[in-house]
């Protein structure tokens, strides 16, 4: 399947690395309207360029992937659908659901795949997990807690992170843009697989760190704390935090009536799966030692720099699977949208909360074929 990359900024490297996995994956070319990025990327990984945007929409290219900046998703997943390509984007598909809707809608009409990141789902962490849970493996689930906090961030020596080819991480973009839309995904991908659609969130975003320590001013000066409470039409409820500010932990407990199941981090594919089983003696509630699940599938390894094991080509294998078979895509444009949703939902609480009801839905999702 032959694909172009549009976008040449920090993520990129990570997807070049982990492309070498699938040699079905074939790019035809990058794309950036940075002249000096796109040079920079293009030698580093020996990649044709195209002149302009409109080169690169007139290309052989067959899938678009969109690696560009959040406020630029919406610009370039529309010029590409209307220039008949599918699309795979970087979170999230749009920055209202105005923009993210739009799209889903242009991508039917026009008989196009739209997939968006993150991919996390696919990874043997999380298909063990949705294992374990269709299994009943912890019986009725009432609720789980996930964490997505980085650490203080601001206080740390932020503008000397570099990707593997020297580029730099985009510390502005990803403060004005605020830690909810570029993260909180990772396990907000999760739920609706897991759990069914979601029916509302309560939540609230805060920016508690004024003074980042930027060498220019931020504008806005993104959300850098949320915590939401996701209500799914299952009876589940999630309660999920995301900072820049609290100490690192990337956690997951799911909370069932037989047990306990958790990982370490989302952001390991291969983050082992952790077994509590619960019981009882004289009325007091007890929990066995962890036990260590099997995993689904083996782990690829990838030597990049960064403090992750994630696979972010994943999700463009699948799509490109999905347009070769005439399937659906296990991340597809319904389901994207819905993620969307819970994601602005929570962004755009504001420090007083909010309550917010879900109106998209998606197809169930079907797990991995190595994972059932």
């Amino acid at each position: 399947m032959r694909i172009a990359l549009v976008g040449t900024g920090f993520v990129a490297d990570y997807y070049l690395t982990t492309l070498k996995s699938y040699p079905n994956l074939q790019i035809v070319g990058v794309w950036d309207n940075r002249p000096e990025a796109l040079r920079h990327f293009s030698n580093a990984h020996g990649l044709k360029t195209f002149a302009d945007e409109a080169e690169l929409l007139n290309s052989d290219a067959e899938i678009i992937v969109n690696l560009t900046n959040p406020q630029s998703h919406y610009e370039v997943t529309k010029a590409a659908l209307e220039a008949g390509k599918h699309v795979y984007s970087e979170k999230p598909l749009g920055m209202d659901m105005v923009q993210a809707t739009e799209l889903v809608a242009l991508s039917k009409t026009q008989g196009l795949y739209l997939s968006g990141a993150p991919c996390s789902l696919l990874g043997e962490s999380a298909q063990t997990l949705w294992r374990e849970l269709r299994r009943g493996r912890i019986g009725n689930i009432y609720c789980a807690y996930a964490e997505v906090d980085d650490g203080l961030v601001p206080r740390m020596a932020y503008q000397g992170w570099l990707s593997s080819t020297g580029i730099p991480w985009p510390w502005k973009n990803e403060f004005e843009t605020g830690c909810t839309l570029e993260h909180a995904g990772y396990y907000l991908t999760w739920f609706p697989a897991f759990f069914g659609p979601a029916t509302h969130v309560t939540a609230m975003s805060s920016t508690l760190i004024e003074d980042k320590f930027t060498s220019e001013p931020l504008s806005p000066n993104g959300p850098d704390f949320s915590v939401a409470t996701v209500t799914f039409e299952s009876g589940v409820v999630v309660r999920l935090t995301c900072s820049i500010v609290a100490e690192h932990d990337h956690q997951l407990r799911i909370f069932g009536e037989n047990g306990t199941l958790s990982i370490e981090d989302s952001w390991f594919y291969g983050s082992p799966v952790k077994l509590e089983k619960n019981f009882n003696i004289r009325r007091r509630s007890m929990t066995t030692p962890k036990l260590s699940i099997k995993m689904a599938g083996k782990p690829m390894k990838h030597e990049y720099r960064g403090s992750q094991q994630m696979d972010f080509a994943r999700g463009i294998a699948e799509l490109a699977e999905a347009i070769t078979e005439g399937r659906r895509c296990r991340l597809d444009a319904d389901y994207s949208l819905h993620v969307n949703e819970l994601v602005l939902a929570i962004h755009h609480a504001g420090p007083e909360g909010s309550s917010t009801k879900i109106s998209s839905r998606f197809e169930p999702i079907e797990p991995m074929d190595w994972a059932r």
